[in-house]
């Protein structure tokens, strides 16, 4: 028992004097912030991101709900496919003409004093504007014949109210009164459907100076299910106006597939009414006046043979290669190898001439 008394005494006689600094050299444990190495737990917690990179990262902002908020991270690499309005200025101009135009048909419509105003045009993806809709809304499926193709138009049951509350004699300067839980009546569709008739075809007159299109009533609904008229996915522009009559009014909302828009995307690609897209008609004189004073080579073919090599390799110098061709036989004129002209072969003084024929026949 003494012995191993002695054995486990730290502080034995017999033990070297540097023992013990060796062993705390050993188990020192590095400073970071003195320019050492971190040690093992520092460097995992470094890896750690909080909740405020993390959000970075995925692109989402404390104005997250704004739409004017430029989007980052991850969620600016899902969007970066979506096509921004402000890549077609012509619309800008044609939503403008369609709120001005709007304003005056829906007075002689109402016979109230109406204002109609644009709120905004916002690009987004079907199935995003789906999702926004407020419920209950009126959908309305409208088709651009010329283009072949459809939009959809949504209009707010505040909207609805007034307008039948308006029509059917209403008094000025109260609100209409929203029953909510029931279906729109027969009554009311057939109002509004005469309202939505208006609003298309004061639509048509507002792309007049771009193209001619006339858009006409197809359906409605009432289930945005029932009213989709694109993938999910594909990319939409939707303008959004205001109606107000003194204390009534309410909202519509635009909404055209760029699929729909593609037949016209070269005229809504201008950036103001009238101008040449793709064509100019200064530098087309110009290239056409540079190309009458280019010069070409011209080459004439006299005939054509197949020979074969053991033959070329007999020819010497001073040989003769017979084309079994007539004198007045025809001639090919080429200007690389594009046959242009035929004609006949000739002398005139000291020089070979060809008179021409007339065009070549191109082969394929």
């Amino acid at each position: 028992m003494a012995e191993e008394n002695n054995l486990n005494t730290p502080t034995s006689p017999e033990a070297p004097a540097g023992k013990d600094e060796n062993w705390a050299d050993m188990i020192e444990v590095r400073d970071p912030q003195n320019g050492d190495a971190p040690t093992t737990d520092d460097t995992a917690e470094s890896k750690i991101l909080n909740q405020e990179e993390i959000d970075s990262l995925l692109g989402y902002t404390a104005d997250d709900n704004d739409p004017h908020t430029l989007k980052t991270g991850v969620r600016a690499i899902l969007n970066s496919s979506m096509v921004s309005y402000e890549r077609l200025p012509m619309l800008e101009i044609v939503f403008d003409r369609l709120v001005r135009m709007m304003a005056t048909s829906l007075r002689n419509f109402t016979q109230d004093n109406v204002e109609v105003s644009l709120d905004s045009i916002e690009s987004m993806r079907f199935g995003e504007y789906v999702d926004s809709l407020t419920l209950p809304t009126l959908l309305t499926v409208f088709k651009a014949e010329e283009w072949d193709n459809y939009g959809l138009m949504s209009l707010d049951s505040s909207l609805v109210y007034s307008i039948v509350d308006v029509l059917l004699g209403g008094r000025r300067g109260t609100a209409a009164m929203r029953i909510e839980g029931r279906p729109y009546t027969t009554i009311e569709l057939n109002i509004v459907k005469d309202m939505i008739q208006l609003i298309l075809a004061d639509l048509s007159t507002a792309f007049d100076p771009i193209t001619s299109v006339n858009f006409v009533y197809d359906r409605m609904e009432t289930n945005p299910r029932f009213a989709t008229i694109s993938r999910l996915s594909n990319a939409v522009i939707v303008a959004r106006l205001r109606i107000d009559m003194e204390d009534r009014g309410g909202k519509i909302d635009l909404m055209i597939p760029y699929a729909t828009l593609e037949p016209i995307r070269e005229l809504l690609l201008q950036m103001f009414m009238g101008e040449r897209f793709r064509r100019d008609a200064v530098w087309e004189n110009h290239l056409m006046e540079q190309l009458w004073e280019t010069d070409v080579e011209v080459k004439v073919l006299l005939k054509e043979r197949q020979i074969n090599l053991g033959e070329i390799a007999k020819w010497q110098p001073g040989s003769f290669l017979d084309l079994d061709m007539d004198p007045h036989e025809d001639v090919s004129l080429l200007c690389g190898d594009v046959p242009l002209l035929t004609g006949s072969m000739g002398r005139k003084s000291d020089k070979i001439v060809i008179k021409v024929k007339g065009k070549a026949e191109k082969n394929g």
